[in-house]
């Protein structure tokens, strides 16, 4: 080709903006085919050659300046933008003829010889495949003489002219890199003709129509101006010519109809590529949202819009920008990927990038938009089998959608998009285990019903998996079962094994064992133990000869798996009164508890559980041969102290042995003093401690073992006559420890009463330890007591020591502290258990609160000083409150009467506004009435003071005097 001919092919190729403008109806088209020629073409490619320099250079000073914390994929999208950078101006260089700089400042020599390094450069790219700009990004339609065009106001359209000036102006006001061209670009970006535009609506033409007058019209609007000339009475006349028409019909302007058509095609086209070049240059937040909602618009305008995304890379560009500061551009990032996955070219490009983890962690964001936002996203990605391991594979993404399903009532629209996106998942097998592992086992159930042989084999290996592994608590339907019990009878060996080992897990949880009576455990199966019958001779499993049976195989050398099985029967039977009867007299016959406390220890998790979990059952029936067997077995106590105390995640074992202990008769010393020996009160208290802080990881037996720890310290304040139990008493200052779990009961109404029975003890001890001030007292002989608070002082080294010269207590008219006297009110216990009083509604909780402090009006107090005390917290509305609260159900007869006792002592002790208040209770005079005619023996009596205080029951203890007649 000669010389020539190449500067006019350059010259060819150089402008595509324009060419389709080829009809009659786009004035300016000769216009701008002759300004191809015109210098000031060179001047705009320079300009744009400039900026995409310009942009060359930032995208390096990015990649220079976080290289080294950069992601895989960060680090490619960076350099795929430059190298798309770099393709511009190689495609722009390639496009000017050398001599279009003849007369110019530049030296033609090194223009040359760049024009023809970028030309080779040029002819590599064309040869690879590239995901960058295609030839025409950024192109400009540029003339001296511009073809008539008009803004677009008051449209739909947005306005990317507004868009890209605002850049400008941005990139200068922020001290960005100039960016000279894009004004220039945006100018042109939207050539709206005069020949697009309706006359009568002034925007672009969706069916352009001619009328007989020879305007063009919008055909929608012409129709609708025609319908005012329904009637026939006066002329049609053109809204443009005002020239009368004989008829209305109308013809197609085809020619016209396509040009706009593919006006808007290219429109959209460079409209993308510019928001494209705005994203990668964007110095502002406010710029990247206005390039993002400018490709949401052209995303929902059509796919072909969709595809070209895909092509430059802001498919991929958007996914980094999840990862971005600003809440606004990640919650608009995530909207416009949505539009973009919604084909599969989308996915498969997203599929490459770390979207879904970033996405995932935004479904954990305080802002709902941002949630509901990414939620969406991941029902389009989870319809695509391409992303469902990807998905359910990412840590916590199961966890988090299963949470988001659970709690409906928190976020409504995304409680319902979760449960669409787990749906999808469920396609990918592994996605059920991960679900179940998180606690949703519906999947794993109905795939185990409705899937195919393999599928159902899978499910029940997943369930084998999660019984043995974790702690999990199943459920099974009853559809289930049924699948398992036939998977038992006819299954293969490999099929019959796993089924069978899942029956025989789930068939001690109590809710399975109805459905799973022919094929697991039978005792635990909920039926009538006493048609079981055992053999031949009509034996049932409930008979002595059947409990006397398991006894004595326990006491021999069986396999630890027998064993468990044995145990296990008789704890099920220990759950009905008659067979406990039986398992308590053949245990004591037998002497078989010494045999299930060595059981306890076994190296064997769950023989160890079963034997507690024996014991606790039998604890109430012979509780004191345990205790006794205990404190007599090699490394008893000691073991169970060490087994509450060890590290880690609280598993049943620890709860089991906490609990043991915490059942056991109270009042055994033997068995207190051998567990204060072995630092039990230590370890308890260290280990409610750290459950106080959280730094126990948390299980479902944590509330067990955490009533269980406190009942192993309420178990001492049964038998504070001891001095070593005193002491420790003291030197754990255990007031104020219960004092603190009375009002931090870590939502357990056990460990609330369990705190008011332990203060309840300890203040009956309180008249005996407080003394009055050293200067008070008379010289005595030292007794047992004083000895105790003498040793006391001189281990306590706080300020919990009382002065010599405190004050002293109206209630125990001494000087009284929490650690050496257990005073409640120096505890601040009052508040705390009037508190429980007013927010409890559990009986037996409040039972234990009111004999705690019924203990600071007891006789061996000064009553009075008590009543005026409890006065000052309000106490009389408290305990008002309570009667009524309680005067019904099983086991109110203990809160009345305690009420009644109370009230009593507020009408006898208590001052003028005290008595006010009970007397002025409307609703005490029919309670009073109701528990002297049905109450029993002692709540009758105390009714009976009360009502007498209140002079409506005569005083048989009164003295009269003789009158004669």
């Amino acid at each position: 080709m000669s010389s020539a001919a190449a500067v006019d092919a350059d010259q060819e190729n150089f402008m595509d903006v324009g060419s389709h403008l080829h009809h009659a109806a786009v004035p300016g088209t000769m216009d701008l085919q002759k300004a191809q020629n015109s210098p000031t073409n060179t001047l705009h490619i320079m300009e744009y050659l400039a900026a995409n320099v310009d942009l060359a250079k930032d995208l390096i000073a990015r990649c220079s300046a976080v290289a080294q914390r950069l992601m895989d994929d960060d680090l490619l999208g960076i350099t795929e933008d430059l190298d798309n950078v770099i393709k511009n101006i190689s495609n722009e260089l390639n496009r000017i003829p050398v001599s279009t700089f003849a007369s110019s400042r530049f030296a033609e020599p090194a223009v040359s010889g760049h024009l023809q390094v970028v030309r080779d450069r040029h002819d590599l790219y064309d040869q690879r495949s590239c995901d960058g700009y295609s030839e025409g990004d950024m192109s400009m339609v540029v003339a001296m003489e511009r073809p008539r065009r008009r803004t677009l106001h008051n449209s739909d359209m947005p306005r990317l002219v507004d868009f890209l000036q605002g850049m400008y102006q941005e990139s200068h006001e922020f001290g960005g890199q100039s960016f000279s061209s894009l004004p220039e670009v945006a100018e042109y970006v939207e050539p709206l003709y005069d020949s697009f535009f309706c006359p009568l609506t002034n925007k672009v033409m969706v069916d352009p129509v001619t009328t007989e007058s020879g305007v063009t019209y919008d055909r929608r609007a012409i129709e609708d101006y025609f319908d005012k000339f329904t009637d026939g009475s006066e002329p049609v006349i053109c809204p443009v010519t005002k020239m009368a028409m004989q008829s209305k019909t109308l013809r197609s302007n085809v020619p016209l109809k396509s040009t706009i058509a593919e006006w808007i095609t290219r429109n959209e086209a460079t409209r993308v590529r510019i928001a494209r070049t705005a994203l990668s240059m964007a110095t502002t937040e406010a710029m990247v949202l206005e390039a993002i909602h400018e490709l949401k618009v052209l995303a929902r305008l059509r796919r072909k819009n969709r595809d070209q995304m895909h092509k430059i890379g802001i498919t991929k560009f958007l996914a980094r920008l999840l990862d971005h500061k600003d809440g606004l551009i990640r919650c608009d990032s995530l909207d416009l990927l949505s539009l973009l996955v919604e084909d599969d070219a989308g996915k498969e490009i997203i599929a490459k990038t770390r979207a879904v983890s970033r996405t995932i962690k935004l479904l954990s964001s305080s802002s709902t938009d941002e949630r509901h936002a990414a939620i969406s996203f991941l029902v389009e990605l989870s319809k695509s089998e391409l992303l469902l391991e990807n998905i359910g594979s990412t840590a916590g993404s199961i966890l988090i959608l299963t949470t988001m399903k659970f709690n409906s009532s928190d976020d409504p629209v995304a409680a319902e998009k979760a449960g669409e996106v787990l749906k999808n998942l469920e396609k990918c097998p592994k996605n059920i285990k991960y679900m179940a592992e998180s606690g949703y086992l519906d999947p794993l159930q109905r795939h185990l019903v409705e899937g195919s042989e393999d599928v159902q084999m899978e499910m029940v290996s997943y369930l084998g998996e999660l019984i043995q592994k974790q702690e999990m608590t199943i459920n099974i339907a009853g559809s289930a079962s049924e699948i398992l019990i036939k998977m038992v009878r006819r299954g293969n060996n490999a099929i019959c094994k796993a089924a069978l080992d899942v029956l025989v897990q789930i068939s001690s949880h109590h809710p399975n064992g109805k459905t799973l009576v022919d094929a697991a455990n039978i005792v635990e199966s909920g039926l009538d133990p006493e048609a079981i019958v055992v053999n031949k001779e009509g034996h049932v499993i409930t008979s002595k000869y059947s409990v006397y049976n398991f006894a004595h195989m326990l006491k021999c050398s069986m396999p630890d798996t027998l064993n468990l099985s044995i145990v296990r029967v008789l704890l099920a039977l220990t759950t009905l009164p008659k067979p406990l009867a039986t398992v308590v007299s053949v245990m004591k016959e037998q002497d078989s508890s010494q045999t299930v406390i060595e059981l306890m220890g076994s190296l064997s998790e769950s023989l160890g559980i079963a034997a507690t979990r024996l014991l606790i059952a039998l604890s109430p029936q012979m509780g004191h041969t345990i205790a006794e067997k205990l404190c007599k077995a090699p490394g008893q106590p000691g073991k169970l102290v060490k087994s509450i105390g060890l590290h880690g995640r609280i598993t049943e074992r620890h709860a089991m042995s906490a609990i043991l202990l915490a059942k056991l008769p109270y009042q055994h010393i033997a068995l207190n003093l051998a567990l204060l020996n072995r630092g039990a009160v230590t370890t308890v208290l260290a280990k409610i401690d750290e459950m106080q802080r959280g730094e126990t990881r948390a299980s479902r037996y944590a509330k067990a073992y955490m009533e269980g720890l406190v009942g192993v310290l309420v178990r001492l304040t049964t038998t504070l006559y001891d001095p070593d139990v005193l002491l420790a008493a003291m030197d754990h200052n255990l007031t104020s420890v219960l004092t603190d779990l009375l009002v931090r009961s870590v939502g357990s109404d056990e460990v609330q009463r369990l705190a008011a029975v332990g203060l309840e003890n300890l203040s009956s001890q309180s008249p005996n330890l407080s003394q009055p001030p050293t200067e008070e007292r008379r010289p005595k002989k030292k007794n047992i007591l004083r000895r105790l608070r003498e040793a006391h002082a001189g281990r306590v080294h706080d300020n919990r020591r009382p002065p010599a010269h405190s004050r002293v207590c109206p209630v125990h008219r001494g000087v009284c502290s929490p650690s050496t006297t257990f005073c409640l009110v120096e505890a601040g216990a009052v508040e705390g258990l009037l508190c429980v009083l007013e927010s409890n509604e559990n009986g037996r909780v409040v039972e234990a609160a009111l004999g705690a402090l019924c203990a600071l009006m007891d006789d061996a107090v000064d009553v009075t000083s008590g009543v005026a005390v409890l006065a000052e917290h309000d106490a009389a509305r408290h305990v008002l409150r309570a009667l009524r609260q309680h005067r019904d159900g099983p086991g109110c007869g203990t809160v009345a009467r305690r009420c009644f006792w109370a009230v009593e002592r507020f009408l006898a002790h208590g001052g003028e506004r005290c008595v006010r208040e009970v007397t002025s209770d409307r609703a005490l005079p029919s309670l009073l009435v109701s528990a002297f005619h049905k109450g029993d023996a002692a709540t009758k009596q105390a009714a009976e003071s009360v009502l007498r205080c209140l002079h409506r029951m005569p005083d048989y203890s009164a003295t009269y005097e003789s009158v004669e007649l």
